[in-house]
């Protein structure tokens, strides 16, 4: 092989030049459309389906302290899941942290800046 020109192609030579052609698999399809149908039908939720794990995964796009994701085998009981997880939420919130949160500032009254770091090093041209 060495010193002979390569044949185009496939790697063998005498197979055919002409590529086979390659149709796209979409795996678990059923699956996958119940999880678009769950993520419609329920705002605040980013919903998919795992093709990997065969398992369906949601998590919360509201503002929470620490991100909210819940997983389950079966659509039906991810659906179960976001519901207990919503519910938990609103329990630790509270009405009044959640009225708190919503209401405008003040006018005139401005937040207080917190001063800048120091470098740990002294800035160029300072002779230190």
């Amino acid at each position: 092989m060495i010193g002979q020109p390569r044949t185009p192609g496939r790697h063998r030579a005498g197979q055919p030049t002409a590529s086979a052609p390659v149709y796209r698999r979409v795996w678990d399809g059923p699956a996958r459309q119940k999880a678009e149908n769950l993520e419609r039908s329920r705002p605040g939720w980013v919903v998919w389906y795992g093709t990997g794990t065969r398992h369906f995964y949601a998590i919360a796009t509201w503002p929470t302290p620490e991100p909210v994701m819940v997983s389950a085998d079966s659509a039906e009981d991810l659906e179960e899941q976001m519901n207990h997880a919503e519910t938990t939420q609103l329990l630790h919130a509270g009405p009044s942290s959640r009225h708190a949160r919503l209401r405008p500032p003040l006018p005139g009254v401005r937040r207080a800046v917190r001063p800048a770091r120091t470098l740990p090093y002294p800035p160029e041209g300072s002779a230190a």
